[in-house]
């Protein structure tokens, strides 16, 4: 594991809760156990980790994704499951997470990087660096919330109180902003290395990885725009998008310094909350999937999954997640080759010119997704066999296989779930909201912080419910 990163101590202030690192009092009354700099690359260390363990995070109290999308149910308690956005503060957490250790640590770091010595290349590949990853982490909060504080969200200095920009604004501003910063890229000049705990500063992976970002909001914007969809898809993927399991954007915990998640929640904190779904497991038996192997353990030689929504006590009568996802040392994979390629197969299906047809990249990505989790490559053959690509009815096709494959990557799969529909998630009976949700209700402190941005942002978007559809969200 790459060395660990002390952090700066972090104070909020007013408003959405900003860190900052730059102390407000005179030089006379400077504590040095706060320090007003600190380097860029310890900056970027914290917000990586950060944003990578809060978007992956099965924690009932943070982002709910695997909920979402109904591929996890809860043995002790059923709230989540039930749709309970209210109790943990659920909006309130992600948002915060996402905004204050993330985008506002990445802010500060483009600040640092400013005094820092570095020659021309070396600086500008920092600074793509961390306006990369600020892009991913938007990526995340305008498909979770929809309208958020984006435009003035950073300059603290000059407003406490940032308007909500629309989500379709912000969608295309994302794509000019790749568009610019990976033009910026020199690939043979050095940048950040100990802080970069993704990609070790390897700016050809950060490039292609800003790419397959890209192509994400260009897929989500399909039934919308059409027309910008397929362009900013194919130039995507022409200019070049992840292209193999060691290019997917991964956080490496050491299981010291940092651990997984999911360990944390079902190992270190010796708990049995969750249990994998019957929907996934039913889905997958019948497909006679090899991936249960893998990931989940049999009760008496058969694999049982949890009902949804309900209590799934005691928790033994049910499957569990395997050592293959409890190991303290396993990677958030919050990008996949896997994904990037059932984005391509979409696009092909859609008619997109992606230099391949849709059934070619459906057995890439079933395959990808195979390899990841150690199948056999006679059992994929047998699996794509019984499982091929359906062109007459390329939404399910697509989209189940890519709801299996995006098991445990919870945001992931669900921008398929809401994108295609498939496979069909049904409201549990005992559900707190009218339909599954499809968007993350505001953050409640916003509303005591920042209401009058916040209500107009809910006025914008058709209520603030999470059953209210993002603007992509069409069909």
């Amino acid at each position: 594991m790459k060395k660990a990163i002390k952090v700066c101590l972090l104070s909020i202030s007013v408003s959405l809760g900003f860190v900052s690192c730059q102390s407000d009092l005179t030089s006379l009354n400077e504590d040095p156990k706060h320090p007003s700099v600190v380097p860029s690359e310890n900056l970027l260390a914290t917000a990586l980790y950060q944003s990578s363990y809060y978007m992956d995070n099965p924690s009932v109290n943070f982002n709910n994704y695997r909920f979402f999308t109904q591929q996890w149910s809860e043995t002790q308690y059923r709230q989540e499951t039930q749709y309970d956005l209210v109790t943990r503060n659920q909006p309130r957490n992600h948002f915060n997470r996402m905004y204050v250790y993330s985008l506002n640590n990445l802010q500060q770091a483009k600040t640092f990087l400013e005094n820092e010595v570095n020659d021309a290349d070396v600086k500008a590949n920092k600074l793509a660096i961390l306006e990369i990853e600020q892009i991913f982490v938007w990526e995340n909060l305008v498909d979770t919330y929809g309208n958020i504080p984006y435009s003035e969200a950073l300059n603290t200095d000059q407003t406490f109180l940032p308007k909500y920009d629309d989500a379709k604004t912000i969608y295309l501003d994302l794509i000019s902003r790749i568009d610019n910063v990976v033009q910026s890229v020199n690939v043979s000049a050095d940048s950040y290395s100990s802080g970069d705990l993704v990609y070790s500063g390897d700016m050809t992976k950060w490039v292609k990885f800003a790419n397959s970002i890209k192509l994400r909001l260009a897929m989500n914007l399909a039934d919308v725009e059409p027309a910008l969809s397929r362009s900013t898809a194919e130039s995507a993927i022409a200019a070049g998008v992840i292209s193999s399991d060691s290019e997917a954007y991964k956080f490496a915990y050491d299981g010291g310094t940092f651990t997984n998640p999911v360990f944390d929640n079902l190992v270190a904190s010796n708990r049995n909350d969750f249990v994998p779904s019957e929907l996934v497991i039913n889905t997958m038996n019948g497909l006679s999937d090899p991936r249960m192997e893998v990931w989940f353990t049999k009760v008496n030689g058969a694999y049982i999954g949890g009902v949804f929504g309900d209590f799934n006590n005691p928790y033994t009568n049910y499957s569990q997640l395997s050592s293959f996802f409890r190991d303290s040392r396993t990677s958030s994979n919050l990008l996949s080759y896997a994904e990037v390629l059932f984005l391509q197969a979409e696009a092909a299906a859609r008619g997109y010119s992606v230099g391949d047809t849709a059934a070619n990249l459906y057995n890439a990505a079933v395959t990808a997704s195979m390899n990841e989790n150690g199948v056999s490559a006679a059992d994929t053959t047998t699996y794509l066999a019984a499982n091929p690509y359906n062109a007459s009815n390329w939404k399910s096709s697509i989209g189940v296989q890519a709801w299996i494959a995006m098991f445990n990557r919870g945001f992931a799969a669900w921008n398929f779930t809401r994108r295609l529909d498939s496979p069909t998630l049904v409201n549990p009976p005992t559900s707190n909201l009218s339909s599954v949700p499809y968007r993350m209700p505001y953050s409640d402190q916003e509303y005591v912080l920042n209401g009058a941005n916040v209500t107009a942002a809910a006025n914008a978007i058709g209520g603030d419910q999470a059953t209210t559809k993002l603007f992509w969200d069409v069909n």
